[in-house]
């Protein structure tokens, strides 16, 4: 009988649907990045969905966020994103997180839960908690390096931290990493240069540290992470 995964089943095997049903998967941050993995692992039928971010959508979410509509703008991205994997798979159970994964607030998750997590978060302490509570609990984890002022999609890599190059941000996640004696970390990351900003706006419209972005790039990176989750599941039963 045809049902909503029957063209999932037809590339993974009937064995592979029904043990991604049984999993629980950790994605932290779903803005550009993340929101994209969320829908990626939603639609090819993961059973539970940890959903971790603190932000409401806001105007300049736009751009590039799948939760991001005028009509969702002032509302939690885990509100709109419950409401979405839903829709998409009532099936599906979603445990939501209003809160930034800091090491202030790690210990509100055990992660021994989780088959596999997703690191889409952009502040650097949170990420190498991520990665070191992983580490501890002997679960997979991969990371998203920077996707921000960047312009080719095509330019992304599956690496570990250590064989990345050109990536501001993976430089400094090296550094931090081999520290903390962590010897390796699977990573998405682009070897794009990062784009110098046209810095049109007015001071008083934007930061300075925030960074430019697109529709393209971010959902990309967002993409790769969940077929990477995908992928090394379903070898567990193949």
């Amino acid at each position: 009988m045809l049902n909503q995964f029957s063209r999932t089943e037809l590339l993974f095997g009937e064995n592979a649907v029904k043990y991604l049903k049984q999993c629980r998967v950790a994605v932290f941050g779903i803005g550009g990045v993340g929101g994209y993995a969320v829908e990626a692992l939603a639609r090819t039928g993961i059973g539970t969905l940890d959903i971790i971010d603190n932000d409401k959508i806001n105007l300049t979410n736009l751009n590039r966020q799948i939760y991001a509509l005028h009509s969702t703008i002032g509302q939690y991205k885990t509100d709109i994103a419950e409401a979405r994997i839903h829709d998409i798979c009532p099936d599906i159970q979603v445990n939501k997180y209003q809160c930034f994964y800091l090491p202030e607030t790690a210990d509100t998750f055990d992660f021994s839960n989780y088959d596999y997590i997703i690191d889409a978060i952009d502040t650097i302490t949170g990420k190498i908690e991520i990665i070191m509570r992983a580490n501890q609990a002997n679960i997979p984890v991969i990371s998203c390096m920077g996707a921000g002022n960047k312009l080719d999609p095509t330019a992304f890599k599956i690496a570990d931290i250590y064989q990345t190059k050109t990536c501001p941000l993976a430089r400094t996640m090296r550094h931090e990493l081999k520290k903390r004696n962590i010897k390796k970390l699977k990573v998405v990351y682009s070897e794009e240069q990062p784009v110098k900003m046209t810095n049109n706006l007015e001071k008083s419209d934007i930061r300075r540290s925030i960074p430019a972005s697109n529709a393209f790039v971010p959902s990309v990176a967002g993409l790769i992470l969940a077929s990477e989750v995908i992928k090394d599941l379903i070898k567990l039963v193949s």
